[in-house]
């Protein structure tokens, strides 16, 4: 019988596979430039939540799933065709930016989910569910506001 948690912190744990790699190209394509400091700035952060999950992956036994890390680490790569800044210009950042802030979110919204199941669980209990929570929403802010000014540029009107 498989172990629902397990599974859960599994599929965001490979989901964590692509934001990391997202903004290691991010950072990489942008240096010097806002967008590349900001991703410089959250890639620390995202590392450090990473550590968090991979830690609760081991203590609820699972470890990490291959398969699943295989398939986001495969998407990542797909993906920067379309997001790459010379193949899709502004629009590919910005499409980068708006991945990173779904992404975000759905990290916010594991922390809470775990907060919520850490009663009934004591593998989840000992983490400040709440204060990992706030930091996927400040995350999430930083990329939003880089988003909307992204928006401006990626999607007006082409010149002729």
């Amino acid at each position: 019988m498989s172990d629902p948690l397990a599974t859960y912190l599994q599929d965001h744990l490979a989901g964590s596979v692509l934001a990391v790699d997202l903004l290691e190209a991010l950072r990489g394509e942008h240096a010097g430039e806002p967008l590349g400091e900001l991703a410089a700035g959250l890639l620390v952060e995202v590392e450090a939540d990473r550590t968090v999950l991979q830690g609760l992956v081991e203590r609820v036994g699972a470890g990490p799933s291959p398969i699943k890390e295989a398939a986001a680490w495969l998407g990542e790569k797909v993906s920067r065709l379309k997001l790459h800044r010379d193949a899709a210009g502004e629009l590919g950042a910005f499409q980068a930016l708006e991945v990173l802030a779904l992404g975000i979110l759905g990290k916010r919204a594991l922390w809470r989910a775990l907060a919520a199941a850490a009663p009934a669980d004591e593998r989840l209990r000992g983490l400040d569910f709440a204060h990992l929570a706030t930091r996927a929403q400040a995350q999430h802010d930083r990329v939003e506001e880089q988003r909307l000014a992204s928006a401006r540029e990626a999607l007006r009107p082409a010149r002729d």
